[in-house]
């Protein structure tokens, strides 16, 4: 029986798996820097933190959550994103009563969602995200983004665009939400199911539809910014200011929506610009969202924070032929001829990895030549020939495969000689 891989899955073989490790501990690396924590939560939770937290008038809720009921009759739901997990372990465990706020945290996880598979979006896929939660200052939104650019910066990646836009405060979008029900709702009608169902639930999602972004009341729909409220348009300011103040260029956007019901004031996207990329060229979204605590059962508290595709970078840097640096040379390989000398390369392999030394040994009992070559494959620093003939004189040859020089050394202090040398 051939069973094959689900739909919208990979494996992620040697060769690839490093550049994958690469990514992950830049994003650890700099999350350390910026004193971001890392969390990992389940995997799957409870139906109803997405439908609460998420929203359930977003494509995500309503088309492609993996949901199935447990045999004790609960609704569970593989995660689809990572905030709202991130802020129920934030209210769950009490962390809003820690002194040290806010509450800077980060993941790298997998995430799921039911959508049609295709280059740069899986149906499993992992995320890196950032959640700060406990401030209202627009400093930590401008620390938020400017974490996410300087992690593609520093993976060097190129012709990296911001794009942001405000989506103000209750009151704000309260009042925005007033006139794009009146704007579209005369030709309704002309607009797809979803969009329908949205207006008065969510009509701001309306300007996130994908069917119908060509209709011409999408371009003449109210922008979000001329509601803003003194409060909402005194907050953009500020975190643009300090985006001003740390160099980082961006464009101004006021049809950036997001996807998400919790945004609230600042939101924005990361794109990449050039060929190769394909159609998605978005690679980051995030923004604030102020409410989404209070809904999930904790108290008032404001919240920011971004997700981005590991696949989709990863995909970005491949276009863009950024090289990573990856070893995968070896310290030393353990050439063994002879049955006693292939016994006793067992416990030195072992005592070489032991003191730090990447070694590899045969295991298919081949000849000479054949044991070279492989040492080669491995592009292995130093190869270790031990014969008969060494064993009985308790020596070991040794030889650099850069220099070609060789030299005999004493089984007893090999391990020694190898460590100091790699």
């Amino acid at each position: 029986m051939n069973i094959q891989i689900p739909r919208g899955t990979q494996d992620i073989l040697p060769g690839q798996s490093e550049i994958w490790q690469y990514v992950e501990q830049k994003a650890h690396d700099i999350c350390r820097r910026y004193n971001y924590k890392e969390i990992r939560t389940p995997i799957f939770e409870h139906t109803e933190l997405f439908l609460r937290g998420v929203g359930d008038t977003t494509d995500i809720v309503q088309k492609e959550m993996y949901t199935f009921t447990d045999r004790g009759d609960r609704s569970l739901t593989l995660r689809p994103e990572g905030t709202a997990s991130a802020v129920r372990a934030f209210v769950g465990n009490k962390l809003f009563g820690n002194p040290s706020q806010p509450t800077k945290l980060y993941y790298i996880g997998q995430m799921f969602r039911y959508e049609r598979p295709q280059s740069g979006r899986m149906r499993q896929f992992v995320q890196f995200g950032v959640e700060a939660i406990g401030s209202n200052d627009p400093a930590i939104d401008a620390e938020v983004i400017a974490l996410a650019m300087e992690f593609y910066r520093e993976l060097g990646l190129k012709n990296v665009k911001l794009v942001i836009n405000s989506l103000g405060d209750k009151e704000s979008r309260n009042a925005h939400r007033e006139a794009l029900i009146q704007h579209f709702q005369p030709r309704i009608d002309e607009f797809c199911s979803d969009c329908q169902s949205r207006l008065e639930k969510n009509p701001l999602r309306i300007l996130d539809c994908k069917k119908d972004r060509d209709h011409e009341l999408m371009a003449t729909a109210p922008s979000i910014i001329n509601y803003l409220n003194g409060q909402s348009v005194a907050y953009f300011e500020k975190v643009k200011m300090y985006l001003q103040d740390m160099n980082i260029s961006y464009v101004l956007d006021p049809n950036l929506v997001r996807g998400l019901d919790y945004y609230t004031n600042t939101a924005f996207e990361i794109m990449v610009d050039g060929d190769g990329f394909g159609a998605i060229t978005t690679l980051c979204g995030g923004g604030r969202y102020n409410g989404l605590v209070e809904e999930i059962g904790g108290p008032e508290t404001g919240g920011i924070g971004f997700a981005l595709s590991i696949e989709r970078l990863i995909m970005a840097l491949e276009a863009q032929k950024v090289t990573v640096p990856i070893d995968e040379t070896l310290d030393c390989y353990v050439v063994a001829l002879g049955e006693e000398a292939k016994d006793k390369a067992t416990s030195l392999l072992f005592e070489l990895r032991k003191a730090g030394v990447r070694a590899e040994k045969d295991y298919l009992d081949r000849k000479l030549k054949a044991q070279f070559k492989a040492a080669d494959r491995h592009q292995a620093k130093y190869t270790a020939v031990l014969g008969e003939d060494e064993l009985k004189a308790n020596k070991i040859n040794v030889k650099s495969m850069d220099s070609k020089e060789q030299e005999e050394i004493s089984l007893d202090t090999f391990i020694e000689y190898m460590k100091a040398r790699v």
